[in-house]
């Protein structure tokens, strides 16, 4: 899942949107520095990462992108996936989008002392381009997942992941469906940013 998708599973305070995307900017963290909140949030992120990876749709999911696209499958399933929570909000959530973003990019800007500077950085330009309510449109994911294939340090042939999702849309949309409430209830029984915390 892609930052949207995390912070939507997320508990409405600022310390556990900023755990519930620490995940993705732990290099050169020190996991037990944290405040407790943000460590729960960051239990939540890797809950949330480890039941998309395991649902086996979406691993045969990453079967349908061509052969020199398929190593950078799971990243565009990521985004991808932030295109079709936004554009199936109302079908799993009772607040209105556009309130659950306001609020997502206000409480992330109070937690911003909370966040190494690198995600800061990412996090800012989020909110300044609003990228979550842009990523309705496919087009933008597809010029994201371009420019995040651009940044891969190795030779790759990543680039034009749309064409690919364009051509299995509609079945790459019923796996994100499958998907999310089963991402909902499981993170809803886990609990694992309410239940007593040992830390591990």
């Amino acid at each position: 899942m892609n930052y949207f998708a995390h912070l939507a599973l997320a508990q409405p305070t600022a310390e556990s949107k900023v755990g519930n995307l620490l995940g993705d900017f732990m290099r050169g963290v020190r996991e037990e520095t944290l405040p407790e909140p943000v460590r729960r949030g960051l239990l939540n992120h890797r809950l949330v990462d480890r039941v998309t990876d395991d649902h086996p749709p979406v691993r045969h999911s990453r079967r349908l992108f061509a052969a020199p696209r398929r190593r950078f499958a799971g990243v565009a399933l990521d985004v991808l996936f932030d295109h079709f929570l936004v554009r199936h909000w109302d079908r799993f959530h009772d607040e209105p989008l556009h309130r659950a973003i306001d609020r997502d990019y206000r409480l992330l800007g109070e937690g911003r002392a909370l966040m190494p500077v690198p995600m800061r950085a990412v996090v800012e330009r989020m909110v300044a381009q609003d990228w979550v309510r842009h990523y309705a449109e496919l087009d933008t994911v597809g010029r994201a997942l371009d420019r995040i294939a651009a940044r891969v340090r190795f030779a790759n042939r990543f680039q034009g992941c749309q064409a690919d999702i364009e051509c299995h849309y509609e079945r790459l949309e019923a796996v994100f469906l499958d998907l999310y409430p089963g991402l909902q209830r499981t993170v809803a029984e886990q609990a694992l940013e309410r239940a007593p915390f040992t830390g591990d």
